[in-house]
């Protein structure tokens, strides 16, 4: 089992070489050769990986398309290392390719998720934990750009975060609200003086003073959308949702101002990071409220032309 494990931990260094940004792949493949030596296997077989992909018994059928993918890429690779390697095919576990429905946050549900942050046994935890999520909520930041900053990254005297590792390497600079500004301040005064001494320069740290890893928050998370009341069987709401959440109450603030939201479109492009406005489209979700003021706003286009 040494020999997969080292051969996982050489496969996921070559990734992040070749410039993949890797996400659940950095605990799945780990977890999965824990399977294998669970049921006494040093061989990766297709029975195995299948009955490894379809946990937890409650997963949609593209997470565990995803576990699977995962397994297959690295058993590509391993397999020529250890020729016993079966390659599961990709027919086993099909991806049905639908984008999962976004969850729009109330202001109170935000609330509660970041009191229920600040709650965390470990000060420095949740100094953390409560500050990310207000800001992802705040900025629209997906959250890999979120604990990707470095301590130069957020500009206190412009009040401007600064965006260095986006999606496709692309930067941006983000204006925030004077609220966010002060968070920010007050986590970072409370980061030194818990730990003066980091190993790292992430303006966000972990406890042990180094960079928060996402499957860490993520695990975290689910337990602050449980303690919040949040989240059921036919509604299970995301992190990259606050992103959904963002967008949304940008375009409702618009229309309630009555400002040219076609105009407007492409700066909430850039502030998000797309690449054109027609992908900043799939964050518009169909709510009630947005849809009665786009149709209110375009019955009276009608009737001005009319």
């Amino acid at each position: 089992m040494k020999r997969l494990s080292k051969a996982v931990d050489e496969y996921l260094a070559l990734r992040r070489s070749l410039g993949f940004k890797l996400r659940h792949e950095t605990w799945w493949l780990p977890d999965f050769v824990s399977f294998l030596k669970q049921h006494r296997s040093s061989v990766i077989t297709t029975e195995l990986a299948v009955r490894w992909a379809q946990q937890p018994s409650d997963a949609s059928a593209n997470w565990r398309s995803k576990r699977l993918g995962a397994v297959r890429c690295f058993a590509r690779h391993y397999q020529a290392f250890d020729p016993r390697t079966e390659i599961p095919p990709t027919d086993l576990i099909p991806n049905q390719k639908l984008r999962a429905r976004p969850y729009i946050y109330a202001d109170q549900e935000v609330a509660m998720l970041i009191h229920h942050a600040t709650k965390l046994p470990r000060r420095l935890q949740s100094a953390t934990y409560s500050t990310l999520i207000g800001l992802l909520a705040t900025t629209g930041m997906r959250l890999g750009e979120a604990i990707a900053l470095e301590l130069d990254d957020v500009d206190f005297r412009r009040s401007i975060v600064m965006v260095r590792h986006g999606k496709f390497s692309k930067s941006r600079q983000l204006p925030i609200h004077g609220t966010t500004l002060d968070a920010l301040r007050t986590y970072a005064m409370t980061r030194d003086r818990l730990l003066p001494s980091r190993p790292c320069s992430k303006f966000l740290v972990s406890t042990a003073g180094t960079k928060v890893l996402q499957q860490n928050f993520g695990k975290v998370f689910a337990r602050l959308k449980k303690a919040s009341g949040l989240g059921s069987a036919r509604c299970k709401p995301r992190i990259h949702d606050l992103r959904h959440t963002f967008t949304v109450k940008t375009l409702l603030d618009w229309y309630h101002a009555d400002v040219d939201v076609e105009r407007r479109l492409p700066l909430l492009s850039t502030y998000l990071g797309h690449v054109s406005p027609k992908s900043t489209y799939w964050y518009l979700t169909a709510t009630p409220e947005l849809l009665t003021l786009a149709a209110n706003r375009a019955e009276r286009a009608l009737e001005v032309r009319s």
